[in-house]
């Protein structure tokens, strides 16, 4: 047995550490039992070259085994397989097509609603645009009568005041003349 450590230079090492020449080779050999225990337990779950080989065959031998039967399904089964995928090909282009013309469809109907509801939109709008210029021509019209009453009674208020302006200077000068 090969070992993989010196057991001289550990002996040598244990010494140093304090450790008598006895006390060392029985550590030292209790390390190297403990190995070789070891390994021998580590070796019984090995495989020689000649299982392996062995094993090796037999496997090449499933394989083999394997690739006829892999064989014999291709030539059999594998054609019912794909008959039965091309059908099912032919089945997904038709349900394809279905879904296509369906969405054709449901794209028309809502343009066809997005169409309506536009043109809804614009009469409201259309309807809210007339009924706006109405209330303004209303409004003009109220606040150009406004202010022709205004003008009105601002003229009814001045000829009032040069009404009373010369009432009062004829007074005045009635007044002035008799006390003159």
């Amino acid at each position: 047995r090969r070992l993989y450590f010196d057991t001289h230079a550990l002996v040598c090492l244990l010494e140093a550490n304090g450790f008598t020449t006895q006390q060392s080779e029985v550590i030292v050999s209790a390390l190297v039992k403990i190995m070789n225990t070891n390994m021998d337990m580590i070796y019984k779950d090995m495989v020689t070259k000649v299982q392996q080989e062995i094993a090796l065959q037999q496997v090449m031998s499933h394989i083999g085994g394997v690739k006829k039967d892999m064989i014999i399904l291709e030539k059999s089964e594998f054609s019912a397989l794909r008959s039965e995928n091309e059908k099912i090909k032919l089945e997904l282009q038709q349900i394809k097509k279905q879904v296509m013309d369906e969405i054709t469809k449901v794209r028309a109907d809502n343009k066809l609603n997005l169409n309506l509801e536009k043109s809804r939109v614009k009469e409201l709008h259309a309807q809210q645009d007339r009924a706006l210029t109405q209330t303004d021509r209303k409004i003009d019209t109220e606040v150009a009568d406004l202010k022709t009453m205004l003008e009105s009674h601002k003229l009814d208020n001045i000829k009032y005041l040069a009404g009373s302006v010369f009432t009062c200077l004829t007074v005045a000068l009635g007044f002035y003349r008799l006390w003159i």
